[in-house]
Parts: C-alpha cells; structure tokens; sequence
C-alpha cells in the first residue's frame, strides 16, 4: 500500500511540474509575440533590410580609331512582389499574365506560373524570381506593358534585375591584352590594370532579404551608381590582327610551344599591335602575356649582340672595319667551348661581319679582350642602356629584367663571354625591343605605351603623354655604327630573305638555347628585333616564336618572316611611309554632322549643344531614328525595332549597333574598322530564329 502511495505522489509531482514547465513557455510565448512583439518585429526588419552595393556600369576599352574593344551590355532577371498589387488589378490581371509567362519562357504552362504567383502572395512572399533566364532590354520594354507589370514596381510589383555581361566585338583578337576580372577582383591585362578606372564607383541601396532573394526598396535614399571611365588604347585593330595571324600560321607550322609579337611606333612608344598564343590541347589561344610577364622572359640569345657592340664602342676606338680572328669554329673559355654555327669557322673577319653573321665567337673574344680586366664595366653599360631596370609600363605584371654584377655568387670565369652573346641574364620581349626602338630613335629611349587617354565620354579625364627614359643611352658615334651593322644583317647577313626593294628593314636574329632541368636543350627560343623603314624609322617589332620543332629552326628561318609580314602589311597600309602626305582639306563650316542614325535622345541632345538645327517627325516613343539632312538642318524620323525582326543598324555607330542587336539575341561578328556601320549582312526585317548570325562592317 504505501508503495502505491509513494508511486501515485511521483506522478503528481511530474504532472505538476510538466503543467508548471507547459505555463512558462505559453507566458514566453504570450511575452515574445504581444508584449515585447513590437521590439521583436523592429529587431526582425533591421537585420532583414540592409543597404547593398548597387554595380556600376563598366566603362569601354576602345582601339587608336575607337574602335571597341569591350563593352558592357545591358540585360535582366524578371523579379515580382506578388502582394504589392490592389486586389482588383491582380485578380484581372493574373491569368493574362501567366499566360504571357507561359509562352515567352516556354518552360512551364500557364496554370504552373498561375499557382506560383498565387501561393506567393498568399503566403504573403514580397520576392519571388519568375525564371532565371536573363532578358534583354527589348523584352525587358515589351514585358513592362504586360498585366499587372504595367503598374509599375511601386504599384505592379515587377522588378527588372540589371545584369550586365561583358562583349568583345572583335572577338579573340588582342584576348590577353584587353584581358578580364573575375569576381575575386584577379584578373589580367588592361581590364585588371585599369579597373580601378574602369569600374566605376558602385551605388547603394536597401534590399530586403527574403525567402527567394533580395528584393530592393526605393525609399529615397539610394545612392546611384557612377558609372566607369573608358579607356582610349594605342591598339591599331587592322595591325593586332595581321600581327596574330602571322604569328599564328608560324606557330602552327613549327609545332611550336608558344610565341609574341609587339608592334610599336619608334617615335611615340606607342603599341600598335601586341599578340600572345600558347599552345593549348585545342589549338593556340592568347593565354598569356608573353610579351610583358615572367613566363616570356627568357635569355635573349643573339638579339643581346646589340648591346655588347654598342658597349664595345662606348667603351673604345672600335670601328666596323676592324677585325677580329674568329679561329675555326671553337674557342675554349676556361672550361667550356664556344662554337659558331658555321662549320670550319669564320677565319679573320671585320666587326661589321662579326656582328651580319652572328659570330658568338667574333662577339665574345672582342669582349673578353676589352672587358676582361675590367668585367664590371660591361655590366655598368648594361645598366646605362637600362636593361636592368623594368620600363614602368601601364598593364600590371612587367617581368623584372636579371642582369648578372659582379658580385653576384654565379659569376664565373665565362660568365662575362656568356652574357656577351645573350646568356646568363633573361629579359622579358618588351624589353628587348625597348633597346631596339631606342637605337631607331637616335639613342633616345621612350617608354612604352599602350593606353592613350582616359574619358568620360567625349571628355579627356587623363591624357598619357609619351615619355623619355633616357634622352642619350649611346653616343651619336656609337648609334649611327650601330644602325649600319643592323641594316647590314637584312642586306648581306641571317636575315637576308627579309630584304625589299620597296623599303629598308634594320634589325638582328636571335636563336637561343633553352634551359630544363638545369641544362642546355636542343631547343630553341627564336626571335627577331628590328625596325623600320631603316632610313627613316616609324616602326620597331620583336617577333618571338618559342620552341619551334623540324628542320630550319633559327631565328632568320622562323621568327624572321613573321616580322616580314607584319612589316610589309603596315608599309603598305602606311602611306606617310612611301609617299608625300596629301593636303589637307579645309573642312566647309556650314556643312551638316556626319550623323546617319542612333538614339533620338542622345542626337537631340548633342544637335543642341553644338547648335546644329534640327526637326523630328518621331514622337517620345520611339527610341531609335535615322537621320536625313535637310538644308542647314537635320531630320529625325523613326527607326523602329521590333521583337522578333532583324533591325536596320546601318549609319549607328558600333556600341548603338551591338547594343540592338545584343538585345534581340542575335550572334554578331563585326569587319573592318570605323566607327559607323555601313553594312549588315541579314537585311532589316528579317524574323530572327535561334540560329541567326549577322555580320556587321564598319567604315
């Protein structure tokens, strides 16, 4: 008996405590909910709202004709808030625009998208994402009309998320250069050098954070996004891509691992063309900067032989008629033997040969019998001619040059022979044919530019001048030898199948050995450097092709004749170069702009400022119009473009032309260069299916 009493008692103890326990979370419940729910709901919302970047529009890369280079285009993610209507507009409205859903995704049918809204908005859902296709801005205009969206978003719900997507009009062309950034902000080329221009400055804005995404809340006091500079470059599209073709069929044809070409005005420093392609499982792509970075800097080879001679003239009473005994192929240097590719040697031969036949024997022995007793003299003329020092260039990852000193614990007894010849040091391509540029402008060495202005639209924000490194690096003496002995390798020496009977070339092979695993290989990286006209200098140009493979694998036989085409191309395109300059024609100031089509807003606009009369048959509504002069004024008529039908985008300039087009979903390829279209190889009106292409030229 009294262990039932003593069993009833427990159960009542923890019946009690269980209703104890049952009554405090209903008082925390009752406490949470309606006495402290205000403080709780305020809590809620401050951390469920907060302000969020806005991006900013990325500003455009443009070539020396201002020709694009990339762009941002405009495109969207449909959002809704599917509470925010009036009960009358929503229930009128809904099935009309699951309908529409329907057939413009073409993913799901009308009753799914019907129920998708519906749910939301009476499980009181203020963001739902209603595809995650991305739209363009033609869509975007024609879905703003639709029911319940044409409310607005204050009023309709409908929110377009901008996305912007990054274009390259001329496709691969100059890839690396332009380069990218990714979303870590890493990135390579002029979009990562200059992206602090670029870029722009991001706004600010509320967004809730709600089941399904952000939903954005204008309250006033968003902070709009300032859109990014463009940058002008020095690119010229019709020499970039002679360069990269050139360089192309060369590598392809030696089976070679990568190669470089640079372009650049001898004058100014300006880069008229830059190609990279590496080798890739699918062919050659432009991977990589060769050209500036660490992966191109390689021991020069002969292409170094400049150097030494100019030291070797600075230094003494040298003249090219001098000679030297270049023995009979072999020269022992403490350890190791030097060799000349001629077999027997070149005998007893003057400085001018020494220097056309690329004797590295000629080369070393006029060095160690001038230098020998006082090593570190050479490496100071090394350093006068600044090959030890970067050239402060405008795209982020310039290799640092590696000349040997004296001190350095790897001199050894042949290491100033080795150098003399264009080893024991590397030098990124640049570099190399900053000296080269240099001798073609009188000893004057410039730095190398490749990105001419900074705007903001037509206003100039930052003008980059060219700029002098050294005004003298040699003596006139010593650069008109110099030049002699260069025009000399095209006329009697390695490089005598790049001689024209239209203009002269000045310039030096180079055929290196490569380094792997610590040794000499027998591959080879292979260049050439030069200028040209050589009378008259206007261009220099390095070619590098790295690694080639098969039989004639040297410098003269590889690198040389991509040089030559890239030459022969600009002379020909060039006419200040053969021919005297035609006289200008005095511009008719009462003449009419040179405007064909565009934005009616933006023409309007501009007509205005500059004073130019003019009259619009077009209303608000239409967007784009073409133009007709009419006397001394001009008249604006409706180009209409219409969802679903090519659009006429001759006369508009290029960004106006790919901004149309992009938006209607077509696949673009543009020709020529210019900034206005002339022609478009689908004719306006055309129905556009998933497969149209068109191909737009610019004059």
């Amino acid at each position: 008996m009294n262990i039932k009493k003593s069993i009833v008692l427990r159960v009542r103890i923890v019946f009690l405590l269980v209703c104890l326990f049952a009554c405090a979370i209903l008082y925390k419940i009752v406490q949470i909910q309606v006495l402290d729910g205000t403080k709780w709901k305020q809590i809620s919302k401050e951390r469920r709202i907060r302000y969020q970047p806005v991006p900013a529009t990325r500003g455009n890369i443009y070539s020396d004709n201002e020709s694009i280079l990339a762009t941002s285009l405009p495109f969207y993610r449909v959002a809704f808030d599917p509470a925010i209507a009036q009960a009358e507009t929503f229930n009128t409205g809904i099935d009309s625009l699951a309908m529409l859903l329907s057939r413009f995704y073409k993913d799901q049918s009308p009753e799914h998208y019907r129920r998708k809204i519906k749910n939301a908005r009476h499980a009181g859902r203020r963001y739902i994402r209603l595809n995650s296709r991305q739209i363009n801005y033609q869509e975007k205009k024609m879905m703003a009309n639709w029911p319940i969206f044409r409310a607005g978003k204050n009023k309709g719900g409908v929110i377009f998320e901008k996305v912007e997507k990054r274009f390259k009009p001329f496709g691969m062309l100059a890839e690396r250069t332009i380069g990218f950034i990714n979303e870590d902000k890493n990135g390579a080329g002029l979009e990562f050098s200059f992206n602090g221009d670029l870029a722009g400055t991001d706004g600010e804005a509320l967004f809730e954070r709600i089941a399904g995404g952000n939903k954005p809340i204008y309250d006033g006091t968003e902070v709009a996004p300032q859109n990014g500079y463009d940058i002008k470059t020095t690119i010229d599209i019709n020499l970039q891509d002679v360069a990269e073709n050139a360089l192309y069929k060369a590598l392809v044809e030696k089976n070679a691992d990568y190669g470089c070409v640079i372009l650049m005005e001898v004058k100014t420093g300006e880069i008229k063309a830059m190609a990279n392609l590496g080798k890739t499982k699918g062919g050659y792509i432009e991977d990589y900067n060769y050209a500036v970075g660490n992966q191109g800097r390689t021991e020069p080879g002969s292409t170094f032989k400049l150097a030494s001679m100019m030291a070797l003239f600075e230094h003494t009473n040298l003249g090219l008629a001098d000679t030297v005994d270049a023995g009979d192929g072999r020269y022992r240097i403490k350890n190791t033997t030097m060799t000349d590719v001629k077999i027997g040697g070149y005998g007893k031969i003057s400085v001018q040969d020494v220097f056309e036949k690329s004797s590295n024997i000629g080369v070393a022995k006029l060095i160690q019998e001038n230098f020998g007793d006082n090593q570190q003299a050479f490496v100071d003329y090394l350093h006068k001619f600044g090959l030890s020092s970067t050239l402060g260039f405008q795209m982020d990852g310039e290799a640092r040059p590696y000349i040997k000193n004296t001190s350095d614990k790897t001199w050894y007894g042949t290491t100033l022979t080795s150098m003399s010849i264009g080893y024991e040091m590397k030098l990124a391509p640049l570099q190399t044919l900053a000296l080269y540029n240099a001798v073609a402008n009188n000893g004057v060495k410039v730095q190398p530019i490749i990105v001419k202005e900074i705007r903001r639209a037509d206003q100039v924000v930052q003008t980059f001048q060219t700029r002098v490194l050294n005004e003298r690096i040699a003596s006139e003496e010593t650069i008109k030898k110099v030049r002699t002995m260069l025009e000399g390798v095209i006329q009697n020496g390695t490089a005598k199948n790049l001689r024209s009977a239209d203009y002269k070339i000045a310039g030096k092979t180079g055929t290196a050995r490569k380094v792997k695993d610590g040794k000499y290989v027998r591959l080879y990286s292979t260049s050439f450097a030069g200028y040209f006209p050589a009378d008259n200098p206007k261009y220099s140009c390095i070619v590098i092709i790295d690694s080639p493979r098969g039989v004639n694998v040297y410098g003269g036989d590889v690198a040389a004749p991509v040089f030559k085409e890239v030459a022969d191309k600009a002379y020909a395109r060039d006419l200040a170069m053969h021919q005297p300059l035609r006289a200008r024609v005095v511009p008719n100031k009462d003449s009419l702009p040179q405007v064909k089509a565009g934005s009616l807003e933006d023409l309007s606009l501009i007509m205005n400022r500059i004073g130019v009369s003019n009259h619009s048959t077009a209303t608000n509504d239409d967007e784009w119009v073409r133009v007709t002069p009419q006397m001394r004024s001009l008249k604006f008529e409706p180009n209409p473009v219409r969802g679903g039908q090519v659009p006429d985008v001759t006369g508009m300039t290029l960004r106006d032309a790919l901004f149309i087009l992009g938006n209607q979903h077509l696949k673009v390829s543009v020709e020529g260069t210019g900034k206005r279209v002339v022609k478009q190889s689908v004719q306006a009106g055309t129905e556009i299916n998933k497969e149209t292409k068109i191909t737009i030229v610019l004059s």
